[in-house]
């Protein structure tokens, strides 16, 4: 059995398909001159004013036809051997980017993210191809890492309470325990914490794949700040932090999933109550944003410092790692608020003048049109 036969790269085409057009050019030239130039050239000779002899116009006419023959080669193959020297150096400025690209290409397809490509001087289109080639290898690199990094949390996070579980219920296999109502209620929060990050984790996926079920209806900002108040005074009562709320008067509707702006207001007010120690005070309100609406929860708690604001969206961030995961939280609630608040169509940020100085989480939507 023959092996299979190598396909023809694109420059070996290219430098192919130039050489016929040139070919192609020059014989068309060629055949052109042969049929017109005699006839042309006899029809001058009857038109001079002295007649020539037969023997002289046939040997006239026949050096005519050998000196633009000859002429006619020697240019022929002159311009051949010119356009074919500059359809090579062209076709090599062209494949070598592309060939770049296809190499580049293979590597990232092998899960080389680090692959990258330098194309100038060869037009805008494969500088933006190029281009478009090396974000795409960045994107996935970051992607990677992020799995890396979100997996590494889940297995750290999940391991606490899994530890936690086993060792009890080591400790009541061994009689060492008596499964008393302190024990079950432990064993419970246990559970309850391993539930509570698998359905954060849940959420987050969903809306960052836009594969959220919202059920869309214009809202009064104001029921939302209430609602969300409502649900949260009672643990700030419990903690001795003064939750408020601050709404501007006659503000426009907000076309919204109420329940799902209501986890992203709980999550943001679970936040500040971690962060903001008695007799703290935490402000809920609702500004006009010209063209949007404004939901801002704002603390007198330890602030964050600058380097912090724009890593605390991210999953499992947290700015004091021992305290945070004592109180609690799932490392995600923030993930949470910005990926559901992206989902309507709205943006969320974090600013704080720095350490002990408070912070303001502030969630932007875009108004219902009148």
């Amino acid at each position: 059995m023959s092996p299979p036969r190598r396909p023809v790269g694109l420059g070996p085409r290219l430098f192919l398909a130039q050489g016929l057009v040139v070919v192609a050019g020059a014989l068309t030239l060629l055949g052109v001159t042969l049929m017109l130039a005699p006839g042309l050239f006899q029809e001058h000779l009857s038109q001079l004013p002295e007649p020539v002899g037969a023997a002289s116009e046939e040997h006239i006419v026949a050096a005519f036809l050998g000196a633009t023959g000859t002429s006619l080669a020697v240019a022929v193959v002159a311009s051949l051997v010119t356009v074919l020297a500059v359809s090579w150096f062209v076709t090599r400025r062209v494949v070598r980017p592309v060939q770049a690209m296809a190499g580049a290409a293979d590597r990232i397809a092998a899960g080389d993210y680090t692959a990258r490509v330098s194309i100038r001087g060869t037009g805008p289109e494969l500088e933006a191809l190029g281009n478009a080639l090396d974000q795409t290898a960045h994107d996935l690199a970051v992607t990677e890492r992020t799995r890396a990094e979100m997996l590494r949390d889940v297995a750290h996070e999940l391991r606490t309470p899994l530890t936690a579980l086993r060792g009890y219920i080591d400790a009541l296999s061994d009689g060492v325990l008596v499964l008393d109502p302190d024990a079950v209620r432990t064993l419970h929060a246990q559970l309850a914490r391993v539930e509570r990050l698998v359905d954060d984790l849940a959420t987050v996926s969903r809306a960052e794949e836009r594969r959220l079920d919202l059920h869309l209806r214009a809202m009064a900002p104001a029921q939302l700040v209430d609602a969300a108040a409502e649900a949260a005074r009672p643990a700030y009562a419990r903690s001795g932090v003064s939750l408020l709320t601050d709404v501007t008067a006659g503000l426009p509707a907000v076309r919204v999933d109420p329940d799902r702006i209501q986890e992203v207001l709980a999550n943001l007010l679970d936040n500040a109550l971690r962060h903001t120690p008695a007799p703290g005070v935490v402000t809920l309100t609702a500004r006009d944003g010209q063209g949007v609406v404004e939901l801002a929860v704002v603390d007198t708690g330890e602030g964050l410092a600058p380097e912090h604001l724009r890593r605390v969206f991210e999953r499992f961030y947290r700015v004091d790692p021992g305290r945070s995961r004592q109180r609690g939280g799932s490392g995600i609630g923030l993930t949470i608020a910005r990926a559901l608040t992206q989902a309507h169509g709205g943006h969320i940020r974090a600013t704080s003048d720095g350490p002990d100085q408070g912070a303001t989480f502030t969630v932007t939507l875009p108004t219902t049109p009148p």
